[in-house]
């Protein structure tokens, strides 16, 4: 099929949606936890199984899903998912029982799976690298909208029909962007031959962070560089390939973390302003979009001041500044979490949202620094199975754990305990990765070393990309 040539906003717009798409539907989840609750009967831990089933699923297929990413053409691969992914919805709208639910929720998790490897290999081979970190945080900004899209859109329509007709406009959203992939998203050469540049700017420039490497004539880790050709790798060989690259097992471990405590936010988010400080419904539609706006800001920012300061010639900057944004965002949302003013509540969880967002972009572009393209589909498929367990397990273990330190087993009550006890993780985030700063020029040094011995051989192509 011939596609028209597109522009790289539409692109960064088209992967953005799909990751909008993904996290809408935990944000309408989150959204409609009192409908549902009444609905089906059940309570904070079954509204966690929700999410978090879907979510175990969805780590189960991301290994040969990510192996499918490195061999098979994306774009259909991708477009085919969110198709199964709209039908699930359609299916959950419908639901008579929790138990029809449940099922609407595995046919889901194993819809959503496609993403992460396949938005990593496009973005891989079509992102160029000294903007890679800026576009990445354009894309990731997908994330944040389509959360705070899922829970105020998907709480004002549950308003004012139910929770039913929320899923409903969620699913007919999926098959239109699937469409929309399908007619207008070329599936780019492997190898990076179509990466989208600046109208004006063809000439390709050179990647700051392996040029300020080389620059420095840092020596590979030999027992990381590749003897043979990635793509020839098994499934087991290229898993145990990826964990031994120490920088990356810190960006995994890290993105894990933080992806954790922003799924147990997303889930309960609304319970929890509302319960604490008594905001309503009302209020809601002032405090939530702020929060939205700051973490917005913070993804977009994280990967610009990262790539700017590649620039300069800081070459652990895509370590450092994730590190150091998740130490900032535990200090931010302290003071939130135990002032009972609301206004000081609201500025705190909005700078530490912003904090927050910031660590993703530079730990996206880190990761495509550190191994061969050709393993950029599974290399991400790991990461997916360990960040999805932190996923899947936030909502169920902040939904039992609220009951469990709320007074009287009143939903709710505990939640700001349950927060206050997760900012550690995020500390520890931030040491894991100024830890592993020492590690990361010697690891992109071997991926340098082992794309020199294993050059990308380019794809057959299925269109232009402008």
């Amino acid at each position: 099929m011939t596609r028209a040539p597109i522009g790289r906003r539409a692109v960064v717009a088209l992967l953005a949606a799909v990751l909008a798409l993904n996290a809408a539907d935990t944000g309408v989840v989150g959204a409609v936890v009192d409908q549902l609750r009444h609905t089906m009967h059940i309570g904070n831990t079954e509204v966690g199984l929700l999410t978090a089933v879907p979510t175990v699923v969805g780590a189960l297929a991301t290994i040969p899903v990510g192996r499918m990413a490195d061999r098979l053409l994306r774009v259909p691969l991708l477009a085919g998912s969110i198709v199964v992914w709209s039908l699930a919805m359609g299916l959950g709208a419908l639901a008579g029982s929790y138990a029809v639910l449940m099922a609407s929720r595995v046919l889901l998790g194993a819809g959503t799976a496609t993403a992460g490897p396949t938005v990593a290999s496009l973005a891989g081979d079509l992102f160029p690298p000294e903007e890679r970190g800026a576009l990445y945080g354009r894309v990731l900004a997908g994330e944040i909208i389509g959360a705070g899209l899922g829970l105020l859109v998907g709480g004002d329509v549950a308003a004012a029909l139910n929770w039913r007709a929320s899923f409903g406009l969620v699913g007919m959203c999926g098959l239109g962007l699937a469409y929309a992939l399908w007619r207008r998203l070329p599936e780019p050469r492997r190898g990076g031959a179509d990466r989208l540049r600046p109208a004006g700017r063809a000439r390709r420039r050179r990647d700051p962070a392996r040029t300020a490497i080389a620059g420095e004539h840092i020596e590979p880790d030999p027992a990381l560089v590749l003897d043979r050709d990635p793509a020839s790798l098994s499934t087991s060989a290229a898993v145990r390939y990826v964990l031994s690259i120490r920088t990356n097992v810190a960006v995994i471990v890290a993105s894990a973390i933080g992806y954790f405590f922003f799924a147990g936010l997303r889930v309960f988010a609304i319970t929890f302003v509302q319960e604490r400080y008594g905001v309503s419904k009302l209020g809601l539609t002032a405090f939530l979009p702020l929060i939205g706006l700051g973490a917005l800001g913070g993804v977009l920012l994280g990967g610009r001041l990262t790539d700017a300061l590649l620039r300069r010639g800081v070459l652990t900057a895509r370590m450092s500044v994730p590190g150091a944004a998740y130490a900032l965002a535990a200090l931010l949302f302290l003071p939130g979490l135990l002032t009972g003013e609301t206004w000081i509540a609201l500025v705190m969880f909005t700078l530490a949202a912003a904090a927050l967002a910031m660590a993703n972009p530079p730990l996206d572009a880190a990761r495509l620094d550190i191994v061969h393209s050709r393993l950029w589909g599974r290399a991400e498929a790991v990461r997916t199975v360990l960040r999805m367990g932190g996923e899947a397990l936030a909502p169920v273990l902040f939904g039992w754990a609220s009951g469990l330190l709320g007074d009287g087993g009143t939903p709710g009550l505990g939640l700001d305990r349950v927060f206050l006890m997760a900012l550690v993780a995020l500390v520890a985030n931030g040491v894991l990765l100024v830890a592993a700063r020492r590690f990361y020029p010697r690891d992109v040094s071997a991926a340098m070393a082992s794309e020199a011995a294993w050059p990308e051989v380019p794809a057959r192509d299925s269109g232009p990309v402008s």
